[in-house]
């Protein structure tokens, strides 16, 4: 039986390469651990409902600050990725089980106890699945607006690129408030970070969200510090406008492992700042740009920030 705890077992196809040093984190990237009541209860409410997160699964740094608050990215679809992208933490392999039916009612069951106002909700990838999970995404949406009727959701979607024609047409029929796939990189560093995938795939989803509903807003985020330039970072801005992305994140790459891709630099705040600057001049509704900016950090108040960013812009506030 696998056991996902051990990095052998979590990453096979990483076992056998060589490690890379992991550098000493730099001042700004530090966090506290977690604890507290706060974040026991929403432990709590995870376990009871038997649900994963890409809080636990990704290693993501925020944890103790949003599950302190009872705010957690639930995954769905499991916890093993049939990607094997060499960022990311997330067990990958065949998966060993089918999607689960009644995983849709325990995700709208856990927003309802925590009480949430806006929820995450993100996947594995499974390309193993004909449609890639899209009427799974699309269940868990309908089951939280049946429950929760004004909690507004926010999805982190994979690229259905292996998915049956039609499949993205599923996910936005369900409406959810945001639709959010993360581009990860600039595409010259795809063929060593994200082999499974295509820049322009990914660019051209985006792209068609809006076309086929122009008045949800999108959202994409890439990594630093895996190696790119800075022009090939305002770049990928470029692209993203041109595919009428409303929301960019932009957060410093952290290695999971030493089998996983390596950190190149820590980028200074200071840089951060200066490419929050470039991409607002560039049109996007919302930026956020911070070392320990992740997809989901933060989000429900950076939605709100969102729709009056439009609001503002349409003449409405």
């Amino acid at each position: 039986m696998r056991d996902l705890k051990i990095p052998e077992q979590r990453h096979p196809e990483k076992a056998r390469k060589p490690d890379n040093a992991q550098p000493k984190k730099p001042d700004w990237i530090r966090v506290k651990a977690p604890g507290g009541k706060g974040y026991a209860d929403t432990a709590k409410i995870m376990r009871d409902n038997k649900l994963t997160t890409v809080c636990e699964e990704a290693g993501c740094p925020n944890v103790g600050e949003c599950w302190s608050q009872g705010h957690a990215t639930m995954m769905i679809m499991g916890e093993v990725c049939t990607r094997a992208c060499t960022f990311c933490n997330i067990a990958t392999g065949k998966p060993p089980e089918a999607l689960d039916v009644f995983e849709p009612g325990r995700v709208a069951d856990a927003v309802a106890k925590l009480g949430l106002n806006h929820v995450v909700i993100t996947s594995v990838d499974r390309d193993d699945v004909e449609d890639g999970g899209a009427e799974h995404f699309a269940q868990t949406i309908r089951a939280i607006r049946k429950r929760s009727p004004e909690t507004t959701i926010e999805i982190l979607t994979p690229d259905f690129i292996r998915a049956t024609p039609g499949s993205l047409e599923v996910v936005v029929a369900a409406k959810p408030d945001v639709f959010n796939h993360n581009l990860e990189t600039v595409p010259g560093l795809y063929p060593e970070v994200r082999p499974g995938a295509r820049y322009f795939h990914s660019l051209r989803l985006l792209q068609r969200v809006k076309e086929l509903d122009p008045s949800m807003f999108t959202k994409s985020g890439i990594m630093v510090g895996l190696g790119e330039e800075r022009q090939q970072v305002i770049q990928v801005m470029e692209d993203m406008r041109a595919a009428d992305i409303d929301f960019l994140t932009i957060g410093q790459y952290l290695q999971p492992t030493p089998k996983h891709h390596r950190v190149d630099r820590f980028v200074h705040p200071d840089e951060f700042a200066a490419y929050e600057k470039a991409a607002y001049g560039k049109g996007f509704l919302m930026v956020s740009a911070t070392p320990l900016t992740r997809s989901s950090y933060h989000a429900g108040d950076d939605f709100a920030r969102l729709r009056e960013a439009r609001n503002r812009k349409l003449g409405l506030a």
